[in-house]
């Protein structure tokens, strides 16, 4: 009995190790393939950021930006001069004086020269305000272009690039960054431009005075020379890293808001701080590099303005004594270097945020490097007079920085071929795996099956947000992919779950698609999706929409996203669950409505509610990222395959069929 127990124990610890053992191995597996699954992650988003400029390219663009207002900056660089040469007369003046009193001269003529003195003192004030002001008109047209340009490029951005960049990386790009350029057109620009002229001609003057002692000067100043190249070698790079890292913290901020809900139900809380400490971290560091960066240049700097004054002094004491220059002159001098000191101090100050400003105008104007979709005109697509655009529809605009090819390959058609398509995004396994199919003009085609199966992934590439990594998208026998964003937006539009309702009147969120759309226009628009909410509005078309007007729901909101949508008028419409928030009975309205206002358009419905399939003319069933099944709504309920299982169980007749 003793034994059997001892045995049985035995077993039973073996047993016990053994579970351990392999409870440990799993848990160590879990843990690895995620730890790869984050590297992963985080390779593909470093490589999906969006550029930055190189300092050849900003280059440019400044002096694009100076030329588009040169008569301005001519203006302020002329003012400038003036009031750097006015400011030069003071201490000429006043050697003058020390030397008239030295030689007996007559009270008269001290008068006379103190009188000039202070009228160029009022003038070089003048001429300095009237510098100023036209140097800030200047920076704020300037600054007007520089945020054109970014909304600009910001629109033509394809939706791919920005989702896979990350939104905070947009987001501080045209905030923190185009203010920081804003800032320095405005403020440091013009004080820029007017401590260099006074430093010019400050210089100029001590050697008009005395090259020798001129040389003195510029000796004293060497110091600052090799500090300053010293911190401009390294400037650049750590702004760039320090915008970065800001531009990190933004983007794990703004995915931490938007999926709080998701972060608290799968208990994500401990993962999102961490990860928020460590950008704050990685921030911190950054900004205490460009922090050492200034505590060395700085206290050289300082000592640096010292130097000139006393070499002069005491080579002006040495020439003095052997008669060779009056102390007018030595007095003079001294002062011209004395003076230096604040010019020089506004452009040091200055250059040092110009080393930000650079670093965020380089983030700004990188925008313009971003990757855009290939187009690839073919003379064998070109248009037909008969299939031209119609003089109707807007004309394409080409946003700033960006380059359009002449002649666009033009699809022959409105038929949708899917070839051999096969997608992954990126850090992922495969999420299509050989789709195959063929989307007739005007045909309502209904793609349904489970969650994960790819049916949001597939609407992607039938809209042209994504390209397959292999295999064709085409519509017309032209890539998806490859069409210009205006012709894309005329042949097909994807609506989804996600909607969003611009601060504005229902006037204003209705003409983003058609800006010359009439009243009835809209009202017909709003009658189409079934808006009957909007009849009652106190305003109309004119009520404001958001927190200090009408406050839309979930259901009006898309509502209004379908309306916009009827105003496109486009030949394809991609429905990825553009229903999903109305209840079943105004989403069944919302599609009859629909579907009687797109007559004769294609029509492609992606939902989990089987009575789109029902209304479809032919279901596309996915599993597991392929196309499992193609037919009629009738045929594939005959057919007893994956539809007809996902219909029984829709109207809940999985239990009859089991018995």
């Amino acid at each position: 009995m003793s034994a059997r127990k001892t045995t049985v124990g035995k077993t039973t610890a073996r047993k016990t190790t053994a579970r351990k053992t392999s409870a440990h191995k799993t848990t160590a597996r879990n843990r690895a393939r995620e730890s790869a699954h984050e590297s992963a992650t985080a390779s593909a988003r470093k490589s999906a950021q969006l550029p930055i400029a190189e300092p050849a390219d900003v280059r440019r663009a400044a002096g694009r930006l100076i030329r588009a207002d040169g008569r301005a900056f001519a203006a302020a660089l002329a003012l400038n001069a003036l009031a750097a040469g006015a400011g030069l007369v003071g201490p000429w003046l006043l050697g003058r004086i020390i030397d008239e009193v030295r030689a007996g001269g007559d009270v008269s003529v001290v008068d006379r020269l103190a009188l000039a003195i202070l009228v160029c003192t009022v003038a070089q004030l003048l001429l300095a305000r009237s510098a100023r002001y036209v140097g800030h008109r200047f920076g704020e047209r300037t600054l007007a272009r520089v945020r054109e340009e970014f909304v600009d490029r910001a629109l033509a951005l394809p939706a791919s690039t920005v989702e896979r960049a990350g939104t905070g990386d947009l987001t501080a790009r045209g905030t923190a960054d185009v203010a920081a350029v804003g800032t320095t057109l405005r403020d440091a620009g013009p004080e820029l431009l007017i401590s260099t002229a006074q430093a010019l001609f400050i210089l100029g003057a001590v050697f008009a005075v005395d090259p020798l002692l001129g040389c003195c000067g510029m000796l004293g100043l060497l110091g600052i020379w090799f500090a300053m190249r010293w911190y401009l070698r390294r400037a650049r790079t750590a702004y760039l890293a320090e915008g970065t890292a800001n531009s990190d913290v933004a983007e794990i901020l703004a995915a931490t808001a938007s999926g709080a809900r998701t972060v608290e139900a799968f208990g994500l809380q401990r993962r999102r701080v961490t990860a928020s400490r460590d950008a704050l971290e990685t921030s911190r560091r950054r900004r205490l590099h460009t922090l050492f960066l200034r505590t060395v240049l700085w206290p050289i700097v300082e000592v640096s303005y010292t130097v000139p004054v006393v070499a002069v002094l005491l080579m002006g004491g040495v020439l003095l004594e052997r008669g060779a220059l009056s102390l007018g002159a030595v007095v003079a001098a001294a002062l011209y270097l004395r003076q230096l000191g604040e010019p020089l101090d506004t452009i040091l100050m200055r250059v040092e945020q110009l080393q930000s400003s650079s670093a965020s105008f380089a983030r700004v104007e990188g925008l313009a490097r971003a990757p855009r979709p290939a187009r690839a005109p073919s003379p064998a697509q070109a248009p037909s007079p008969a299939q031209a655009p119609s003089p109707a529809r807007r004309p394409e605009v080409s946003s700033a920085g960006s380059s359009t090819p002449a002649t666009p390959a033009t699809p022959v058609d409105d038929r949708i071929d899917v070839t051999g398509v096969r997608y992954a995004y990126p850090g992922g396994g495969e999420v299509l795996r050989g789709v195959d199919l063929t989307v007739r003009p005007g045909e309502r085609l209904a793609v349904v099956g489970p969650s994960g199966a790819g049916k949001t992934t597939l609407s992607r590439l039938l809209a042209g947000i994504d390209a397959p990594r292999t295999g064709t998208v085409t519509v017309g026998r032209v890539p998806i992919a490859d069409l210009d964003p205006e012709q894309l937006r005329r042949q097909v539009v994807l609506v989804t779950q996600e909607h969003h309702v611009f601060l504005g009147t229902v006037r204003d969120n209705l003409l983003i698609a058609e800006p010359s759309a009439t009243d009835e226009d809209l009202c017909a628009a709003l009658a189409a999706v079934g808006a009957d909410w909007a009849d009652e509005l106190p305003h109309g078309l004119d009520t404001e929409l958001g927190p200090d007007g009408h406050r839309t729901d979930g259901s009006q909101a898309q509502q209004l996203a379908l309306a916009r949508v009827v105003l496109a008028d486009p030949h394809t419409l991609i429905l990825d669950e553009a229903t999903a928030l109305l209840d079943p009975t105004t989403a069944r309205h919302t599609e009859r409505a629909l579907a009687a206002v797109l007559e004769g358009r294609t029509v492609i419905a992606i939902a989990h509610r089987l009575h789109t399939a029902h209304d479809a003319d032919r279901v596309a069933v996915m599993e597991e990222g392929r196309l499992t099944e193609l037919g009629t709504h009738d045929g594939l309920v005959a057919a007893g395959g994956a539809y007809a299982a996902l219909w029984r169980t829709w109207h809940g007749e999985s239990a009859a069929v089991g018995d």
